[in-house]
């Protein structure tokens, strides 16, 4: 992962007080969003006053980010006699399919049962990236047909799975601006098709972000929670990228935890979302 946005505060202010227009400008470009920007300084001024020194702020931001962060969350566990079953969505672009992918290989390294769905039918791509994919990992692949009924096959992969006794299916879907209409109502009929196997699933609609997009990947998120709603969040391209605030803003501003993190090419630069860790790595 990069450096943390917070360790460039000494650098920036060594040898003089602290700038808070400055310091506002850096919190923003770190992508907390305006809210937590705004909450957060009201608390640094508050306990440090405007003589504050870069390594108190420093500090006192550092923990008061680390609390904004979500909790550790459980991780995601079988549901008994049937599959867990769990949507990924996201624009084009963001990492879907990769990300679906490696969390397959990371439940796989983890012994559990897996199925994946190709059920980007638009992007012929796509269904091929996923079957490679599927090769790779010994993880069994339900397609249909290129430009066929993304529903049919998300419906056709659960009873696969059922079938199977697999204890997790991944449902992939095409990439869509959130600003298109009919292909955010394609999601929800795939949400509806998928709960008439089971009134529960899917278990988890989990957003792809891509971390270097900033305010645009808090407004993807804002818009996919209203379409089809949104249980946890993958945000990927963290490598290279200073821009960890994303994590505090997405669960503040939408109440949206980040599940997993992306960090790399490689099939094991992805893991389950450790606020104390992403804290120290990232802030």
């Amino acid at each position: 992962m990069a450096a943390g946005f917070l360790r460039s505060i000494a650098d920036r202010f060594r040898g003089r007080p602290v700038d808070w227009d400055e310091l506002e400008a850096m919190f923003l470009q770190a992508d907390l969003g305006v809210k937590t920007t705004a909450s957060l300084l009201a608390k640094l001024q508050a306990v440090s006053g405007f003589s504050a020194t870069a390594a108190q702020v420093e500090r006192e931001a550092r923990e008061e980010l680390t609390k904004l962060l979500p909790p550790p969350l459980p991780p995601l566990l079988p549901v008994p006699g049937r599959p867990r079953v769990l949507l990924i969505v996201g624009v084009n672009g963001t990492g879907k399919t990769t990300s679906l992918a490696k969390l397959a290989a990371l439940l796989k390294r983890e012994e559990r049962s897996v199925m994946m769905a190709a059920g980007d039918t638009f992007r012929a791509a796509a269904i091929e990236q996923l079957v490679v994919w599927g090769e790779k990992l010994g993880v069994p692949v339900i397609r249909g047909a290129y430009q066929g009924d993304p529903a049919a096959v998300c419906h056709d992969a659960y009873d696969a799975a059922a079938r199977a006794g697999a204890e997790f299916l991944l449902c992939d879907t095409a990439g869509r601006l959130h600003t298109k209409h009919n292909l955010m109502q394609e999601l929800s009929k795939v949400k509806r098709v998928l709960g008439r196997r089971d009134p529960e699933s899917p278990h988890e609609v989990l957003i792809v972000l891509d971390a270097t997009t900033g305010s645009n990947a808090l407004e993807q998120a804002r818009q996919f929670r209203e379409a089809c709603g949104l249980t946890g969040a993958i945000l990927t391209k963290l490598d290279g990228s200073g821009r960890g605030g994303m994590a505090v803003a997405l669960q503040q501003e939408l109440g949206v935890p980040v599940r997993f993190i992306g960090t790399g090419e490689g099939e094991r630069d992805f893991a389950r979302f450790d606020p104390q860790a992403f804290a120290a790595e990232m802030f």
